[in-house]
């Protein structure tokens, strides 16, 4: 960053942004490792359509509607483990070629970000 006369930036750790910024940052990287609550209550890896649970070691105290996982775990049961809540808006931004939903598999998951990519095209925003 020195190098190329680049300001390096962060969000005031008071700010209310702090986290989501952090969150934000980590679907950058992560974005393919997206699970999301199915209306039957279990979760559903996006595009592969694993069915995976929160680990127990999990300290969300919620079911998130979607969630980026960082390690997946196949015992008797399939887990995803360190997790965080996301936005899904934040996957149709920051990963709009990925999430093109013309090849994405039929799910809740592909109807909820047709439904934000919609929304989004109405507001004027672009996924882009």
């Amino acid at each position: 960053m020195e190098r190329f006369d680049i300001k390096r930036t962060s969000t005031d750790f008071r700010s209310k942004d702090y986290y989501m910024n952090i969150r934000r940052a980590l679907v950058s990287g992560f974005f393919m490792q997206v699970a999301h609550l199915e209306r039957s209550g279990h979760y559903l890896t996006v595009k592969d359509n694993q069915v995976v649970q929160l680990h127990p070691s999990s300290c969300l105290d919620h079911k998130p509607q979607w969630v980026l996982y960082n390690e997946f775990m196949l015992t008797s049961k399939n887990y995803i483990r360190t997790v965080t809540d996301i936005k899904p808006e934040w996957l149709v931004r920051q990963a709009h070629v990925y999430y093109d939903m013309t090849n994405f598999p039929p799910c809740d998951a592909k109807r909820e970000l047709e439904r934000i990519v919609k929304r989004m095209k109405l507001k004027g925003e672009s996924a882009k």
